[in-house]
C-alpha cells in the first residue's frame, strides 16, 4: 500500500490548489473567453476543464510517472489495459461544468487514487468556497479552509424517521426516480447543490442522505466516496446496496445513494 507521507499529502493538496487558481482565473474572465463547446454526449466543455486537466496530469506525473491517470478529459484507456492497473489516478478536473457556466460557484475538482477496485485517497476541492476536503484510507476525512489547519470531519448519526432528516439533491439532474425516493421521506428537508458538494454535505454532517439516480461516471464519485466513508458514512449502489467499486469494464455508475451514519437497515 502506498505510504502517504506528510510531504506527499502536501504535494497532492498543492496540485488541487494550483488547478483551483487556474479555474478561478478563467471563471472570472469574460464568458466569450471560456471557449465553450459540447462533447459527443452533449455535456459542456470549457477552457477551464482543459486547463485544470493539464495542470493535474502534469503534476501527478511529476509525483510518480509510473502511476497511470484516467481522467474525464483524457483519451479513453481500454479495459484490456486498465484492468491490469494496481494503482491509478482517477480525475475529474472540473466536476459541475454546468454550474460553472451558470456562475453559481457549485463546481469541484476531484482527484482520487484507486488501488485495484477501491479508492485509497481522495481530494474534493470547492474553488469558489475556498474549501478543500480530503481523506486517506484508514486515517480519516478532513476539511481544509484557506488559512486554517485541517479539521477532522464526521458524518451525522441518524434514523430515516428523524424529524430533522436532511436530503441533499442535485441542482441539475433531478428525475422521477429521485422524486420517488424523496417521497419515501415526507418529513425531510431538502438541500439543493451542484456537483460533488452533495457528498461533502453528508461527509460533514450537514445532510444525512444524497440519492443520485441515473448515469454518472467513476470519476464523479471516487474522491468524494472515500471522504464520506472515512467520515463514517457509506456510498452504495442504488439497487443492490453494495459498496461502489472502480475500474469496472464500463466506467459508468448506474446510480448510488450516499448515507451518513444511518442506524436503519436500508438494504
Amino acid at each position: 500500500m502506498m505510504n502517504f507521507t506528510t510531504n506527499l499529502i502536501n504535494d497532492l493538496l498543492s496540485i488541487a490548489e494550483e488547478a483551483k487558481q487556474k479555474i478561478l482565473e478563467i471563471y472570472i474572465s469574460t464568458e466569450s473567453d471560456w471557449e465553450l463547446e459540447f462533447k459527443k454526449d452533449l455535456s459542456p466543455l470549457t477552457k477551464a476543464d482543459i486547463a485544470s486537466n493539464t495542470i493535474i496530469n502534469k503534476r501527478l506525473k511529476e509525483i510518480n510517472k509510473n502511476i497511470p491517470i484516467i481522467s474525464e478529459e483524457n483519451k479513453e484507456v481500454v479495459y484490456a489495459d486498465r484492468r491490469k492497473f494496481e494503482y491509478y489516478w482517477l480525475v475529474d478536473p472540473l466536476d459541475g461544468t454546468k454550474e460553472f457556466i451558470k456562475r453559481n460557484g457549485e463546481f469541484t475538482i476531484n482527484i482520487a487514487l484507486i488501488h485495484k477496485n477501491h479508492c485509497v485517497f481522495g481530494i474534493t476541492s470547492i474553488p469558489c468556497q475556498q474549501k478543500l476536503y480530503y481523506a486517506i484510507s484508514g486515517q480519516g476525512a478532513f476539511k481544509l479552509k484557506m488559512g486554517s489547519l485541517p479539521e477532522r470531519i464526521f458524518a451525522t448519526e441518524f434514523s430515516t424517521d428523524d424529524d430533522n432528516l436532511v436530503i441533499a439533491l442535485s441542482r441539475s439532474h433531478m428525475n422521477q426516480e429521485t422524486l420517488d425516493f424523496v417521497a419515501l421521506y415526507p418529513k425531510a428537508k431538502h438541500m439543493i447543490a451542484g456537483s460533488a458538494l452533495k457528498f461533502m454535505l453528508v461527509a460533514e454532517g450537514i445532510a444525512h442522505i444524497y440519492p443520485r439516480f441515473g448515469r454518472t461516471m467513476e470519476w464523479d464519485s471516487a474522491a468524494s466516496q472515500i471522504i464520506v466513508e472515512e467520515a463514517g458514512g457509506k456510498v452504495v449502489h442504488a439497487y443492490t446496496g453494495k459498496q461502489l467499486e472502480y475500474n469496472k469494464e464500463d466506467l459508468a455508475n448506474e446510480g448510488f445513494i450516499v448515507f451518513g451514519k444511518c442506524l436503519d437497515k436500508i438494504f
